[in-house]
């Protein structure tokens, strides 16, 4: 039941944004940056925490869930680093992450043939 949870929350999560992006003339790299601050908001707020525990990787694997992801680094950093810990916290939280898709992609180019679009 988790996997089905996580399919429709997810698939909600992406469906409204595309909705957004059909409806509106913001370019993809901006609504890309919208839902990242939007979890950090939500994140701060409160909101994202108990949803994200309770749609799993519905609610995780999304932006939404990356700008989450980055809050809690920063929030967790300075309570261990101080200051210094604003700098670190999203770095150090998402390393695993921004490395997978850095060595999959990567893998994904030598694997198969890429050409431009024309």
């Amino acid at each position: 039941m988790d996997y089905v949870k996580a399919f429709v929350i997810g698939g909600a999560i992406c469906a409204v944004v595309q909705i957004f992006m059909d409806k509106t003339k913001l370019m993809p790299g901006r609504i890309m940056v919208l839902l990242v601050g939007l979890g950090a908001i939500l994140g701060a707020i409160g909101v994202y925490e108990p949803f994200s525990k309770w749609a799993g990787a519905g609610a995780t694997v999304p932006l939404v869930g990356f700008g989450f992801t980055l809050f809690n680094g920063v929030k967790k950093a300075i309570v261990s680093d101080g200051f210094i810990g604003v700098f670190m916290g999203g770095f150090t939280s998402a390393a695993v992450g921004v490395s997978a898709a850095l060595i999959f992609g990567y893998i994904a180019s030598l694997i198969f043939n890429s050409k431009m679009k024309e």
